[in-house]
């Protein structure tokens, strides 16, 4: 049919977090902005729904829409891959690399405000609190099971 309206239609909003390899503190606060702004930049190119981005020095957060073509396992690792050869190239650091795994959190639309802020005030969050606190705090909120061996 000819001006056939698509069919799926959804909401999912997720909130991913992951750490550089070892939890090293290599993201400078100096090219820090163009990082976050380069991942969301690769979110957009990869058709999903870039909302902010967010870390310190050993990691960050991403709030993004997921359309329902894309896989989340599938777009994390080419950002994860590209964003490290955009690090090595850009900021000449060729040894830099994000760790291997990341975690992920289902953001209902009601939430999406507090979590988009959440993630902007990273700095000030971590004044008080560490990203291993942070992660399994996380992890407990939305009932994930972890192994405290790879939290670090």
């Amino acid at each position: 049919m000819v001006g056939r309206m698509p069919s799926t239609y959804g909401s999912l909003h997720l909130h991913v977090v992951f750490s550089t390899h070892e939890r090293r503190p290599q993201i400078a606060n100096v090219w820090r902005p163009r990082l976050h702004a380069w991942l969301q930049a690769a979110l957009r190119q990869a058709q999903a729904l870039p909302l902010v981005a967010g870390g310190i020095d050993d990691h960050v957060h991403l709030l993004f829409g997921l359309p329902p073509r894309l896989a989340l396992s599938d777009l994390m690792g080419d950002v994860k891959r590209a964003s490290s050869r955009w690090v090595h190239r850009e900021m000449g650091m060729p040894s830099f690399a994000w760790q291997e795994g990341y975690s992920y959190f289902a953001v209902g639309a009601e939430a999406i405000p507090a979590v988009h802020d959440y993630i902007a005030r990273q700095e000030e969050h971590h004044r008080k609190f560490s990203f291993r606190d942070e992660l399994v705090k996380l992890l407990q909120e939305h009932g994930v099971p972890y192994d405290e061996r790879y939290l670090l």
